[in-house]
């Protein structure tokens, strides 16, 4: 019999009959493979000794990348890769229609959602999940870091590129790829709300960073966003694991189930592990907070007041894991960042450009804020913002108006799609108009090349230029480069 299609999205906790047994050895093929989502899975699948191999419709680093690890990839998509597969493994963004899950199914292999093969890389281990609409990718990576200084056999599924400045190139896995099978073996997941991909996940315990309206196509409001939360949540919590909320977000309390498991971060005095002092360094940002009744500094490589409270979010996991807190913050001392995330590119014209992933309301603030702080601005802040998604943009671009005040000038591109359908009337133009009624100097520059232009006539020395959203305007710096020095 074939094998139906596994989604995510359901309010059933998951069951032992949906997992995938890791203690036996299967052929895995991941259609995708190249997504910021399943290339962990791929690795960690493969660490777990499983044969993985995978596809992917255009060649990037990352299929390079899995291919020096072990991992046979192609690009473009064959129904021949799938041929003695065991299982075949897609994301939301793989249409239904692709030719290597027809011919899987065809051939009553089992096709299944990435989150049924994370679910059952969770069911192998003491799985963390570190879930919010802000801020869980860094706050993923400082906590993997923090169980690592206290022991071994900790890996790590975290949907971006972690800066590792021990290696050659400055890039590497936070961990590498322990094998998940080990006994008492740890997993760090960066949990995806998206999809409703964190539903379907055995965690053992969970960090909330926040919550905040977003993927309503998927959710359809913040309720209905709060009641997934709150579910995922509840299971943690009736199971006795660690739940780790934000102290200071009222809709973080709306899931906050109570009891002796849950451990709080933030600057209110009920927090757990509470921040006294934030200040801006040379080199990052020096944190003081409070864990019970000792204090803690850590001098954080990151930049802004956003990711002190990543800091004390994955500190309050870490200490509720058993780790002392002064080690934890010796462990992220040298933490070299996540890719995309206020990274410095270099100089154009004597100005500083920085591109980071930000593309909701509350990141593009925060993200500005550092900005504005940086220790090497001397004139105007720039701010490029690409928005992103038809549907999101539809429900939230009046939502963007205020929260550019902190630069000098505000260009605006036109929509990066990401696979979801246009819209009639959604452009990026209604983000423009939105931001245009509270700032004074607004620029809508549909095209790239309008970008390039106008971003150039902006760049000067002392200037800071900020390129911000989760599309291909990580690539507006190799285009300001390419127009010569």
């Amino acid at each position: 019999m074939v094998q139906r299609d596994e989604h995510p999205a359901t309010s059933d906790p998951l069951t032992s009959e949906r997992v995938v047994d890791l203690s036996t050895p299967r052929r895995w093929h991941l259609v995708g493979v190249g997504g910021p989502g399943m290339a962990p899975l791929a690795e960690l699948l493969h660490g777990a000794g499983q044969s993985v191999t995978g596809s992917d419709i255009t060649p990037s680093p990352t299929l390079v990348r899995l291919g020096e690890r072990g991992i046979r990839v192609r690009t473009g998509h064959d129904p021949v890769a799938v041929e003695g597969c065991d299982v075949v493994v897609f994301s939301t963004a793989v249409p239904s229609d692709n030719p290597e899950l027809v011919a899987a199914r065809a051939a009553a292999i089992r096709v299944c959602h990435r989150s049924t093969a994370l679910a059952s890389l969770c069911a192998a281990t003491r799985a963390v999940g570190v879930a919010g609409a802000h801020g869980k990718t860094t706050t993923a990576a400082l906590l993997a870091l923090m169980l690592r200084s206290d022991r071994s056999g900790v890996a790590d599924y975290i949907g971006a590129t972690v800066r590792d400045p021990r290696t050659e190139d400055g890039r590497g896995p936070v961990l590498g790829v322990p094998d998940v099978r080990a006994s008492g073996s740890t997993l760090v997941i960066e949990a995806d709300e998206s999809d409703g991909t964190i539903d379907a996940l055995p965690l053992a315990a969970i960090a909330v960073t926040n919550v905040d309206v977003d993927h309503l196509d998927f959710w359809g409001d913040l309720d209905g966003l709060v009641d997934g939360f709150a579910r995922v949540v509840g299971r943690v919590a009736e199971a006795g694991g660690i739940v780790v909320l934000n102290a200071d977000d009222a809709a973080s309390a709306r899931i906050d189930p109570g009891g002796h498991s849950v451990r709080r971060f933030g600057w209110s005095p009920r927090a757990d592990v509470r921040i006294d002092s934030c200040a801006d360094t040379d080199d990052g940002t020096d944190v003081v907070m409070s864990v019970g009744r000792s204090s803690v500094r850590c001098a954080l490589p990151l930049r802004g007041a956003h990711n002190a409270m990543n800091l004390a979010c994955a500190l309050a996991m870490a200490v509720g894991w058993g780790v002392e807190p002064a080690d934890a913050c010796r462990a992220v001392e040298t933490f070299g960042g996540v890719e995309r995330r206020f990274t410095e590119m270099g100089r154009r014209s004597g100005a500083l450009i920085i591109d980071d992933y930000a593309h909701l309301p509350a990141e593009i603030e925060a993200t500005l804020a550092a900005a504005a702080a940086h220790p090497d601005r001397r004139g105007p802040l720039v701010a490029v913002f690409q928005p992103n998604r038809f549907h999101r943009i539809a429900a939230m671009a009046e939502d963007y108006g205020p929260c550019f005040g902190r630069a000098d000038a505000v260009i605006i591109t036109d929509i990066y799609a990401s696979g979801t359908p246009s819209i009639p009337g959604v452009t990026g133009k209604l983000v423009a108009d939105a931001v245009t009624r509270s700032h004074g100097n607004v620029v809508w520059a549909p095209s790239r090349a309008d970008v390039v232009r106008e971003v150039s006539a902006l760049l000067a020395p002392g200037a800071v230029c900020v390129a911000m959203g989760c599309g291909d305007i990580a690539t507006l710096w190799d285009d300001l480069n390419a127009g010569g020095s």
